[in-house]
């Protein structure tokens, strides 16, 4: 990804919380889809766009609780001038499982790479010690190369164990990709060896990146096909039966440590085909190119609001907003739910495939009380863990995740409302939109 950052992306000097006008935008008059919290001392209010308030009956434990999951979400932003959406309400906090055993994951890599719809332990006995290297080098000086070490000869050894296994999970159309991409895996670990004998700290994470490449690759040639049927009343919407690759190209102002940045973002429709899919055909029809960034308070950045009173897309073909509805993919369930938040289906406990986890995690916003008003409007989470601790996030299972930044994801924190998204291109996956609305003339 450098060569796609050139020399345009530098380093800010330090995170700076945003100010009121930052974030003034979603309030100038134009309704926006917000996340956002007010609570008094007997009841909960919520506050929709345009004015409208909504209340329920909450009681002072119930309200106490979610002051502080709200803290959670909004400490440290400088000034709050949010409509209240989030809704907390006897919402349990999760169980501390996650994907793996150990913390919470945060890599957007590797969150996309255990949402992956397979069930191969080999490779994932390859593939957990590759991601703990990243733990390993939190350790200061050439101190953490003997954990790295010690991953290093786990994942070789599980490889070696293994491949017959892993092999006989990939899909037979692609076994000699898998094939050569385990070649390549097995050259790697050795190189990766020698970087750790020779105590290159400074070596070891490209390395450790481009074997977990390999054993992504190995990992998506094992879904053969889409997985599931999506329910037939959303099946004739642009659907994303599989993955997809796009480059955000945005134009900074007003900056002098950033001025054009690319960020690379994966959409994945093995989890949310709707949610991915209606994004993917906006982005064909070039819906976003020349869309100014309207929210960006240092929660998070968001766009998709188009001119005029239209709050989303309007199809062509109907002179209508096109919605699309809540899209969860909870682990464990072979294909998502719909139209309905996970605490409203009592699912307190649930972990989201896609969850609110990374910095950049991308996710569909909506009206509060309208779960199947998504469209346009989308945002990416500016995640810091401390606030919005994994596993315990307030957004997980109340709005659709849909994809990650996964390379330039830190520059997010610079950009700002009148910022310019100059256009996004599909890199790869567009042979895996299916009912593709921007091929239809008129």
């Amino acid at each position: 990804m450098a060569a796609l950052l050139s020399c345009h992306c530098r380093p800010s000097p330090a995170f700076t919380k945003p100010s009121l006008a930052a974030g003034r935008s979603c309030l100038d008059g134009r309704r926006r889809h917000r996340i956002g919290f007010r609570c008094s001392s007997s009841r909960f209010s919520l506050l929709a766009f345009g004015g409208e308030e909504k209340e329920k009956s909450f009681n002072l434990k119930e309200c106490a609780i979610s002051i502080a999951l709200a803290i959670g979400l909004v400490t440290g932003v400088s000034t709050l001038g949010w409509p209240a959406h989030a809704s907390p309400i006897n919402r349990a906090l999760p169980d501390v499982s996650v994907l793996i055993s150990g913390p919470p994951i945060k890599d957007p890599g590797a969150l996309l790479r255990y949402a992956l719809p397979i069930n191969n332990k080999a490779i994932r006995e390859v593939q957990k010690p590759l991601e703990d290297v990243t733990e390993s080098l939190k350790v200061a000086g050439v101190r953490a190369l003997d954990s790295v070490e010690r991953n290093t000869r786990q994942a070789s050894r599980a490889l070696s164990q293994g491949k017959n296994l892993i092999l006989a999970g990939v899909a037979e159309s692609k076994k000699a990709d898998a094939e050569e991409s385990l070649d390549k895996l097995s050259v790697g670990l050795e190189e990766l060896q020698r970087i750790v004998e020779e105590r290159n700290r400074d070596a070891v994470a490209p390395k450790q990146k481009e074997l977990l490449q390999y054993v992504g690759s190995v990992e998506e040639d094992m879904v053969d096909g889409f997985p599931y049927e999506v329910p037939e009343e959303y099946s004739n919407m642009p659907l994303l039966k599989g993955r997809a690759t796009v480059d955000m190209k945005v134009k900074v102002k007003d900056n002098p440590n950033v001025q054009d940045c690319i960020f690379r973002i994966v959409l994945d429709g093995y989890n949310a085909p709707v949610t991915a899919g209606n994004f993917l055909d906006l982005v064909e029809r070039h819906f976003y190119d020349g869309m100014e960034i309207q929210r960006a308070d240092g929660f998070v950045v968001q766009t998709g609001d188009p001119e005029g009173p239209a709050e989303g897309f309007i199809d062509p073909s109907t002179e209508k907003v096109r919605n699309i509805p809540l899209e969860i993919m909870v682990i464990g369930d072979k294909s998502p739910v719909y139209g309905a938040t996970l605490e409203e289906l009592g699912l307190y406990k649930a972990q989201t495939r896609l969850p609110f986890n990374a910095f950049g995690t991308m996710a569909m916003a909506r009206e509060e009380f309208d779960n199947n008003s998504g469209s346009s409007q989308i945002f990416w989470l500016l995640k810091e863990s401390e606030l919005t601790p994994s596993n315990a996030n307030i957004l997980d299972g109340r709005y659709a995740v849909f994809g990650y930044v996964t390379e330039n994801e830190d520059y997010l924190a610079d950009l700002k409302v009148g910022d310019v998204i100059e256009s996004i291109q599909v890199v790869s996956g567009l042979e895996n939109l299916v009912n593709p609305s921007y091929k239809i003339v008129g």
